[in-house]
This record gives C-alpha cells, structure tokens and sequence, in this order.
C-alpha cells in the first residue's frame, strides 16, 4: 500500500482518528465507533471525510441502513491502512527512544501544523500562471475535476511549487456557495459538481452539508439553508482567492 505523503504525516499526528477506523472495522456504526473512540458523531464525520479526502480512495464506505446512526465499514485500504499502522507504532517508539533531548520532540511538535479549516482536498499541480505579484495555481483533483487557488508568487516560492507537486487545499465551510445546477454562481468562481449525500440538523445555525465529489473527496458547507434534498446533485462555488495551499514538510 502507498500512502500520500500527506496521509502519512496526518495518521502519525492525529493517532485519535486511526482508533476511529479500528472501532468502525469492529463496530460497524458510526455512532458506537465514535464513542469508542472519543468523539462526537459529527466530530467521527468530520474525521471519516478528512481521511477519505487525503487518501488515494476511500478508507471508509457508508452503507446505507446502518444500525446506531448510521452504518459504515472499512474498504480494502482502510483495513490495509490499519495494518500499517501497527508497523508505524513500533518505528514511533523507536524514534521516542532516540531522542536525546525533551526539546528534540517540542521543536517537531511546533513544525507539525493543524488547521481549523474544515475541508482538505488532496490534488496534483497541473499548472501555475503568473498575474502580476499573485500566481494561479491550477490543481488536479481527479475524475476530471479542478481547482484554482490564487495566492502570492512569494507564497508560490515558499511552498516550492511546480507542475507535479502534491498539495492539499484549505478550505472553510463558510467559504463554499452551495447552489441546484441550475442556478448560476459568481463569475470568475471556481465550480464543483457534486452530489448532496447528508445534512446534519443543528438547533440553531447554519445548515451543514456534506457534499461527495465525483473523485471521492468530500466537502462540508455551511448555509443558512438547504438549496435542494438529500441525494440530488449541486454545484459548489468557491473563490479562488479563498484557497489556501499546503504542502508535505
């Protein structure tokens, strides 16, 4: 099995959510497994989305049905994955052994990053064009869909991008317009066909929405309501300046 450079890092900071794809393998609900594990419902969602996102495919399926709140499993990779992990563990307790100093571990802790932002696609630089002091970056998400993000040359510079780089785009729930596909977005807004697969009911706020992609990534955003039913297609707008970029240390 090959992991993304990006999953590998995220499975070694976030232990939490690999315990999450154990429960799911035993439990077979989401809602057991994510009190196995110490998580919300909607916290255990948000982990499950984010780890089919970083991944090459899908590590948990949804099977419709499901007792306890929904059901789930894990695909073939996601029992792989758990495999690897076991091996992953044993190098961790090697690299603790080697440390020679508490300082040694603080300083990798502060270079590993965590972001608030909800969404976390994995792509593939396909091309960057230069507009004055900000760059275009044209990334490949698969199955046939892409994204831009405009950020600054220096940015560009720093994160070392070029055509082939392995990236992961940031992007908040907040920032997605969420529309039927027959109702036209902003202009100069990039667009994301994908299909409304849950709505989790808040008591007040905004309607959350998880939308599956055609590549088997998923977005999460929020709206004061609903545009259409679960199981029909929408398309999703996005600014490209709401973009932002991140890459493997």
């Amino acid at each position: 099995m090959t992991l993304s450079p990006l999953l590998a890092q995220h499975i070694a900071r976030r232990p939490q959510r690999i315990e999450l794809l154990r429960h799911i393998a035993e439990q077979g609900s989401i809602t057991r497994a994510a009190k196995a594990a110490g998580l919300s419902y909607k916290g255990a969602w948000d982990a499950i989305d984010e780890l089919n996102n970083l991944a090459h495919t899908p590590l948990v399926e949804r099977v419709v049905g499901g007792k306890g709140g929904g059901g789930a499993r894990l695909s073939a990779e996601g029992q792989r994955l758990l495999r690897l992990y076991q091996k992953l563990q044993a190098l961790q307790a090697q690299v603790l052994e080697a440390a020679e100093d508490a300082n040694d571990l603080d300083l990798l802790g502060r270079l590993m990053l965590r972001t608030s932002a909800r969404n976390q696609l994995h792509g593939r630089v396909t091309a960057i064009d230069t507009q004055g002091r900000n760059d275009q970056i044209t990334l490949d998400l698969g199955a046939g869909l892409s994204l831009r993000a405009q950020i600054t040359h220096d940015s560009t510079q720093t994160l070392t991008l070029a055509p082939g780089a392995v990236v992961v785009a940031l992007i908040k729930a907040g920032w997605l317009s969420v529309l039927p596909v027959d109702v036209a977005g902003t202009p100069g807004h990039d667009c994301l066909r994908g299909v409304l697969e849950q709505i989790l009911p808040e008591a007040q706020g905004p309607c959350e929405m998880r939308i599956g992609l055609a590549n088997g990534q998923t977005l999460c955003a929020l709206s004061p309501r609903c545009p259409v039913n679960v199981g029909e297609p929408v398309n999703v707008w996005l600014d490209p300046a709401s973009v932002l970029l991140g890459t493997p240390l």
